[in-house]
């Protein structure tokens, strides 16, 4: 019975430490989530070179897509998507969605889009049912030879 425990903690702490954790390319992260980005959303990837960064775009089953733009050194400086629903910011934005959810808080609200900016970081969203979008970017991150406008 013993061996039998044991072989039960070894599968249970395979499950929970090894197995593979699906992570959303936050901002001012790696470029190495791409890909665990594609399996989470089981879609489709495109990835295209710009002059001075580039561009990872998964398109979901649900029409979701999702644009990643990654710098020359690999980190990711801004997002933008469009779609039927509006995702789930908490991933996307990283250590960034404390400041944002604070921003969007002390904002005025009324209808139409959603601003927030802050030293660190911009987030614009809009939309209306089945139709959103948004981008979100760090303009500190933003490659010399790229301006904001890229994030689209």
């Amino acid at each position: 019975m013993p061996f039998a425990r044991r072989r039960g903690s070894l599968v249970v702490f395979s499950i929970v430490f090894l197995g593979p954790t699906p992570a959303w390319a936050v901002l001012g992260g790696s470029v190495a989530s791409v890909a665990s980005d594609q399996q989470r959303l089981r879609g489709e990837l495109r990835s295209t070179a710009a002059d001075g960064f580039s561009i990872h775009e998964i398109t979901a089953e649900d029409g979701v897509v999702v644009r990643e733009y990654i710098s020359p050194g690999g980190q990711v400086f801004g997002l933008s998507w469009r779609g039927p629903v509006r995702p789930n910011l908490a991933p996307l934005l990283g250590e960034y969605f404390p400041a944002f959810q604070k921003a969007s808080r002390s904002a005025a609200r009324r209808r139409g889009p959603l601003v927030v900016r802050t030293d660190q970081l911009v987030v614009e969203m809009g939309g209306h049912m089945r139709a959103f979008h948004g981008r979100a970017y760090l303009p500190d991150l933003l490659p010399a030879t790229v301006s904001a406008a890229v994030v689209r």
